[in-house]
C-alpha cells in the first residue's frame, strides 16, 4: 500500500514527541519529512540554561540526534524555513526553494519570544532568548563584555541571568511587577526568591518600566534608561519578557487564528488535513507554554494521524515545577486564593521553606511551594482529583507521608519511592505515572536512568523529577541497580568499566599507567583526558608508595596546585585548619596580595580565604612567600574541613567543634579520593557548620558525636546519611577514616560519596566500616600508611613531582 505523505513544519519536542508517538502506533502509514529553521536537530530548549551556565554542552541537550530521524525513516531538512503553504496543491515551499507536498501536514512551528517596542531595541547586543543561537551569543557577550541587564523576572530571566553571573558578568534584572515569578509565586515566596538570589551575586530593580535603550556611535548598546530617570550601564541586554505563538505562516494561507493556531479537540485546525501542536496553539482559548500540555497534546494529535480518532485533547491542569539555578519550586491551581478560600500557611525564612495551601469547600485548589517541593506531586493529585481533604486536613502541610496510617505502604521508614501507588504521577511532563516505570524496568531489564528515559521519557524533559526516578530505579532493580554505570566503559579508548580497570590494577599489582594499558588491551596506546587521569588515581590509590603518581595525567588544578579562573589566571587557597586563623598569618596574606598586585580577595564558603586572579608565573612565589600549605585546595582529594566555634565560644555547644575539626584537617589535608571531599564539625545539633550536606558531617551532641555521610551541597543538594554515634575524638578520627578509605579503594573516579553509598549502599559501608571493628581498624591503618610522608606539593615541589617550567612565562 503506498504510503500518505506527512510534512512537518516545525523541529521541536512538541512536534517531534507527535512523530514519537504516531511511529510507536502506526509505523508504516506515513512518509514523513521534517522542516526545521535552525541547524540543530530535536534539542530539550528547557535545558538551554544549564548550557550557558557552563554545566552542559549543546550535544547534552540533545533530545533526537541526526541519525534518529534516518533510523527512523524521516527526511529532515534542517536551517530551511518554510515560508509559504499552498494549500490547494497540498504543498510546502522552503525559503530556499525546496519543496513537499502533503496528504496530511503538521504544523510546529512554536513560539517566537516578545521584544519590548522601545526605542534601541535594535541594538547589537540587545537579545531574546530562546534558541541555542541567542545561547551562544550570550556566552560570546560574557567573554567580551561585563556588564549586563536581564528583563524579565519570570523563569527564563532568572535562568539567563545566573548563567551570565555564572560566567563572569555583573548581572541586573529589571523586572515590572512588585515580586518575581509573579505567575507561578506568590509574594512571599517571591521575595524568598529574591534574597536567596541577591545571596548569590544578582541585582535586582522591580517596578521598573524600561524607557530606552542607549547606544554608542557604533551602535552598540551602552546603557539602560527607565521612566522614572534612572540611568545603568549595559553592554548586553536580554529581553525575557514572554512569547507569542508564531502563527505568521498559519495565517499567510488563510488558517483561522486567534492569539494562536485555532484547534479542535482532535488538534485539526480548520483545514482537516492540516494538525498543529505546541506554542503555537490555541485550544478553547488557551495558550500553554508549559512542555506537560504540549505532549498531552501530542499523544492525541499521533492518534488521529494514525487514524485511531479515538483521542481528545480537552484541555490541561497544570502544575509548575521548577528548578530555580538550585531553587526548589512549585505552583498549582489557584495559589493565590479568593473569594470563599482559606489558606494554611508554613514560612521558616530561616530554613528557606515556605508552603502556602489554598483550601475551598474541603478540597484544594491551589499550592505554592518554596525550598521543599517533595510533596508537590502529590498535592497536584488531590488538586486534579478534587478529594475531599477534611480528614487529612490536620496533617495535610506535612506532606503524604504523614498523612499515612500505620500499616499503610510505605509506613515507617520506607522511601518516598516505595510509598507512592502505581497510579501517582512522577514525571509531569510526559505523564508518566510510577506504574509505567516499574513495569519498563522489570520487562526490560532496565538499570540505569539513561534507559528508563530511553523507554519510558520519565526525566527526559525538565529533568525535575530525575531524583524521584533513580529512587523507583534503586527500589524496583533492587542489588541490580548497582550495575546501573559498571556496564558503562570508561570512555572510548577501552570496553572495561571503572570497576574492571580497579580490579584488574589490584589483582594485578599494576603499577604504572603503561603496564595497566598494555594488561587490559587498551585500543589507544597513550589514553585520553579522560582515562588517564583515572587510571592514575587508581594506580595511586591501590598502590601507595609503590605506584608512581604521573602529574601529566591529572587535571590543571592537580597540576598547577591552583584554580584555573576563566582569564588564564589562578586562585590560590591557603589552608586554614579549621578554618581557624591568627594575625600573622592574615598579614602574610595581605602582604603577598599587595606584592603581587592581586586583584581580588573573597571569604569562601569554606571559611577560607581565597586569593583570585594570580598570574601563573608568580604561582612558585606566592606559594613560598604565603609559606601555608593549600596545594589540594582544588584537587580530588580533601578540600576543607568547616567547623563552627563550638563549645569554646558558644552558649549552645556541647563539643569543641574547632578542635575536632582541626584534628580532622592535619591527618586528611594530603588526601587524594575519586572526587573533591569536603567534611564539617557541628558542636551541636544546631548544625552552624552545615554539617548535614558534607561528604562526611561531624555533629556534637551532650554524649559525644555523630558522623553521617554522603551528603552534597553541589547543583543537587542532597542530605547525609547517619552513619552511627561515637564518644571520643579517636573514635571519630577512626571511624571517619575508615569510611574515606573505603570510598578511596572502592569509589570510581569522578563519583562523589553521595553516587558512591547510592550504588553500594549504607548499609554496605555500615557492615564495612560500623560493624566490623578488625575491618575498621584496618581500613584506618591503609589509609594512614598511604598519608606516611605524602609530599606537600606547595613545601615539597620536588618531592611532590611539580613540574615547575610549567610557570615559566613564555619568551620569543
Amino acid at each position: 500500500m503506498k504510503k500518505l505523505k506527512l510534512v512537518m513544519v516545525g523541529n521541536g519536542m512538541a512536534g517531534v514527541r507527535t512523530l514519537e508517538e504516531l511511529r510507536k502506533i502506526a509505523p508504516d502509514l506515513y512518509e514523513i519529512t521534517v522542516f526545521g529553521a535552525e541547524p540543530y536537530a530535536n534539542y530539550n530548549r528547557i535545558l538551554l540554561s544549564p548550557v550557558l551556565a557552563g554545566e552542559q554542552t549543546v550535544k547534552d541537550i540533545m533530545l533526537n540526534d541526526v541519525d534518529w530521524y534516518e533510523e527512523n525513516d524521516i527526511t529532515l531538512h534542517l536551517g530551511k524555513k518554510i515560508v509559504k503553504i499552498d494549500r490547494v496543491k497540498r504543498v510546502v515551499i522552503a525559503d530556499d526553494g525546496t519543496t513537499a507536498e502533503y496528504d496530511r501536514l503538521l504544523l510546529a512551528t512554536g513560539s517566537n519570544p516578545f521584544m519590548l517596542p522601545v526605542p534601541g531595541k535594535d541594538l547589537k547586543g540587545v537579545i531574546a532568548y530562546r534558541d541555542i543561537y541567542d545561547t551562544n551569543t550570550m556566552i560570546e557577550a560574557s567573554q567580551k563584555h561585563t556588564h549586563a541587564v536581564v528583563i524579565g523576572g519570570g523563569l527564563l530571566g532568572l535562568e539567563a541571568a545566573n548563567g551570565l553571573k555564572l560566567r563572569g558578568m555583573v548581572v541586573t534584572v529589571v523586572h515590572l511587577p512588585g515580586w518575581l515569578m509573579e505567575r507561578q509565586l506568590d509574594p512571599v515566596a517571591g521575595k524568598m526568591l529574591q534574597k536567596s538570589l541577591e545571596d548569590r551575586g544578582l541585582k535586582f530593580l522591580l517596578e521598573k518600566n524600561t524607557k530606552q535603550i542607549i547606544g554608542d556611535a557604533d551602535g552598540q548598546v551602552q546603557s539602560l534608561e527607565f521612566t522614572d530617570g534612572l540611568v545603568i550601564p549595559t553592554q548586553l541586554v536580554v529581553m525575557a519578557v514572554g512569547i507569542r505563538p508564531n502563527t505568521e505562516l498559519a495565517e499567510s494561507c488563510g488558517l483561522h487564528c486567534n492569539r494562536g493556531i485555532v484547534v479542535s479537540d482532535t488538534m485539526q485546525t480548520f483545514d482537516p488535513r492540516i494538525y498543529s501542536v505546541g506554542e503555537c496553539v490555541n485550544h478553547r482559548g488557551t495558550v500553554y507554554g508549559l512542555v506537560a500540555p504540549l505532549f498531552e497534546m501530542a499523544k492525541v494529535c499521533a492518534n488521529h494521524l494514525a487514524n485511531f480518532g479515538i483521542g481528545q485533547y480537552k484541555g490541561s491542569v497544570t502544575s509548575t515545577k521548577l528548578k530555580v539555578t538550585g531553587i526548589d519550586l512549585f505552583s498549582a491551581g489557584e495559589f493565590m486564593g479568593g473569594e470563599g478560600t482559606e489558606e494554611i500557611l508554613l514560612s521558616d525564612p530561616i530554613g528557606g521553606v515556605y508552603k502556602r495551601l489554598v483550601i475551598k469547600d474541603d478540597k484544594l485548589i491551589g499550592a505554592c511551594l518554596y525550598g521543599d517541593t517533595v510533596d508537590g506531586s502529590w498535592y497536584f493529585k488531590l488538586l486534579r482529583e478534587a478529594k475531599s481533604i477534611a480528614e487529612i486536613r490536620d496533617s495535610l502541610m506535612f506532606g503524604e507521608s504523614n498523612t499515612m496510617r500505620p500499616g499503610d505502604v510505605g509506613h515507617e521508614g520506607f522511601t518516598m519511592a516505595a510509598a507512592m501507588p502505581d497510579t501517582a504521577e512522577v514525571c509531569g511532563c510526559n505523564g508518566v505515572c510510577k506504574g509505567t516505570i516499574v513495569k519498563a524496568i522489570k520487562e526490560q531489564g532496565l538499570f540505569t536512568i539513561e534507559d528508563v528515559r530511553k523507554h519510558t521519557k520519565a526525566s527526559a524533559s525538565c529533568g525535575s523529577c530525575t531524583g524521584l526516578v533513580e529512587q523507583i530505579l534503586m527500589f524496583t532493580a533492587g542489588g541490580d541497580f548497582s550495575l546501573s554505570t559498571k556496564a558503562k566503559p570508561m570512555c572510548g579508548c577501552t570496553d572495561h568499566t571503572h570497576q574492571e580497570a580497579r580490579d584488574a590494577i589490584r589483582a594485578e599489582k599494576l603499577v604504572t599507567i603503561a603496564s595497566a594499558m598494555e594488561f587490559l588491551a587498551w585500543r589507544t596506546p597513550n589514553g585520553c583526558a579522560s582515562c588517564r587521569p583515572a587510571l592514575n588515581y587508581y594506580l595511586i590509590s591501590t598502590w601507595p608508595h609503590e605506584a608512581k603518581d604521573d602529574p601529566q595525567s591529572r587535571f590543571i588544578n592537580e597540576r598547577a596546585h591552583a584554580n584555573i579562573q576563566k582569564d588564564g589566571t589562578f586562585s590560590v587557597i591557603p589552608r586554614m585548619w579549621g578554618g581557624q586563623t591568627t594575625a600573622k598569618d592574615l598579614r602574610r596574606i595581605a602582604d603577598v596580595v599587595d606584592k603581587y598586585a592581586i586583584p581580588s580577595v573573597k571569604v569562601t564558603g569554606g571559611q577560607r580565604i581565597d586569593l583570585l586572579g594570580v598570574k601563573k608565573e608568580d604561582l612558585r612565589n606566592v606559594w613560598q612567600d604565603l609559606g601555608m600549605p593549600s596545594g589540594l585546595a582544588y584537587a580530588k582529594g580533601l578540600r576543607t574541613v568547616k567547623t563552627c566555634v563550638g563549645s569554646e565560644w558558644c552558649r549552645f555547644g556541647t563539643q569543641d567543634s574547632t578542635l575536632m575539626g582541626q584534628q580532622l584537617e592535619r591527618e586528611l589535608c594530603l588526601m587524594y579520593a575519586p572526587h573533591k571531599v569536603k567534611i564539617a564539625v557541628s558542636g551541636c545539633p544546631r548544625n552552624c557548620a552545615e554539617s548535614g550536606i558534607k561528604d562526611v558531617g561531624v555533629i556534637g551532641v551532650d554524649s559525644g558525636w555523630e558522623i553521617y555521610v554522603g551528603g552534597n551541597g553541589g547543583i543537587k543538594t542532597e542530605v547525609a546519611q547517619f552513619l552511627c554515634k561515637l564518644k571520643t575524638h579517636e573514635e571519630v578520627m577512626e571511624y571517619s577514616g575508615a569510611f574515606l578509605e573505603l570510598y578511596r579503594s572502592e569509589g570510581w573516579y569522578l563519583e562523589r560519596t553521595v553516587h558512591y553509598i547510592a550504588r553500594v549502599g549504607l548499609e554496605h559501608v555500615k557492615k564495612h566500616v560500623v560493624e566490623d571493628a578488625e575491618n575498621r581498624k584496618a581500613l584506618y591503618a591503609r589509609l594512614q600508611f598511604a598519608l606516611e610522608g605524602e609530599p606537600d606539593p606547595w613545601h615539597q615541589p620536588v618531592e611532590a613531582m611539580v613540574d615547575t617550567r610549567q610557570f615559566d612565562p613564555l619568551t620569543a
